[in-house]
């Protein structure tokens, strides 16, 4: 089976951290969204992966040749020229599936957990679910009360029916029925808030009468925002096995923690809850709860809730204080 990524958007959500990497680059528990995304299909058996390309894709597609061309994977790109959604993103690699039976489409700005093994044994078409309080950020998906199917899907809805939203996780088994309906949508200019979605095509196949069945996905973090991101990071952390860390001049680790190789630390205190990127500097630094980029240079700092970019320089003030009896100083 292929897995189709589309890894096309511009992530304007993570600006200013987007302007010069690609969301799917940003880097979780020591390593970027992408790879835990392509880690968790080759677990499961998946080795032919399509990536939908668009903005800064040559470094999504540098960073997954260098990291998996080795690998016993099969990988294209395929190039979004306009963004218009994500239904236009897996109408533009429909050459690549168009012949296939069935196709996983995971969009690439997610980490999850879910039983995988039994959604790709399914017959059916599966779409991935979890509950959520606003449902009106995502696809929402509407049962039927007489079976176990899919009633209709809704994007973004101003008024919700279900509080079961779209994960961006699909198993289509019709795939001239799936390709059908998005030349339909795009043909007529069929679009919701301004996209050509999936989430629309999906629904005409219901209509048509093709059959879709759900799946808890128990573990997910839509990446989008730096609050979500920075809980992905404590999340995967926590999930690690302990790993020892190198031995740094006075610093002290305070676990869990993930650190890059190559990094140069010293006389600070890192953790926990904070993965730093290879080759990245920190002298008198206290960091927790923060995500540290590839060759980052931190003096003198107190970070925590923060992500720092890849060749970024941070550096702190450095104060000089003569205080008396009964003081009080509070530089907030």
């Amino acid at each position: 089976m292929k897995a189709i990524i589309p890894v096309a958007g511009a992530g304007t959500r993570l600006r200013p951290h987007t302007y010069t990497q690609p969301k799917p680059l940003i880097p979780v528990a020591g390593k970027p969204i992408i790879s835990h995304i392509v880690d968790t299909l080759r677990g499961s058996g998946i080795r032919e992966f399509v990536f939908v390309i668009g903005y800064l894709g040559e470094k999504i597609r540098d960073f997954l040749k260098e990291t998996y061309g080795s690998e016993d994977i099969e990988m294209s790109f395929i190039q979004q020229e306009q963004r218009e959604g994500l239904g236009h993103a897996v109408w533009t690699a429909r050459h690549s599936f168009s012949k296939e039976k069935e196709i996983l489409i995971v969009v690439g700005d997610i980490i999850f957990e879910a039983d995988l093994a039994s959604v790709l044994a399914s017959p059916c078409s599966m779409l991935g679910i979890r509950k959520v309080e606003d449902p009106r950020e995502f696809g929402v998906v509407e049962m039927s009360e007489d079976d176990d199917f899919v009633k209709k899907l809704i994007e973004k809805p101003r008024i919700p029916k279900s509080d079961l939203a779209i994960t961006g996780i699909y198993k289509i088994n019709d795939i001239p029925m799936l390709l059908d309906c998005l030349q339909i949508n795009i043909s007529n200019d069929v679009r919701t808030h301004g996209e050509i979605q999936l989430t629309d095509a999906l629904d005409n196949m219901i209509e048509q009468g093709c059959k879709f069945r759900t799946f808890n996905v128990d573990i997910w973090f839509d990446c989008g925002k730096k609050e979500v991101l920075l809980e992905t990071n404590v999340m995967l952390l926590d999930k690690q096995p302990y790993q020892e860390t190198p031995v740094f001049e006075n610093t002290i680790f305070i676990h869990p923690v993930s650190i890059g190789d190559n990094c140069k630390i010293s006389n600070s205190i890192i953790g926990p809850h904070v993965t730093v990127g290879k080759g990245s500097s920190i002298d008198s630094g206290i960091i927790k709860n923060s995500i540290i980029g590839s060759f980052a240079s931190l003096n003198e700092v107190v970070l925590q809730q923060s992500i720092i970019g890849n060749d970024t320089a941070v550096h702190g003030l450095r104060q000089s204080l003569n205080l008396g009896d009964n003081t009080e100083i509070d530089f907030r």
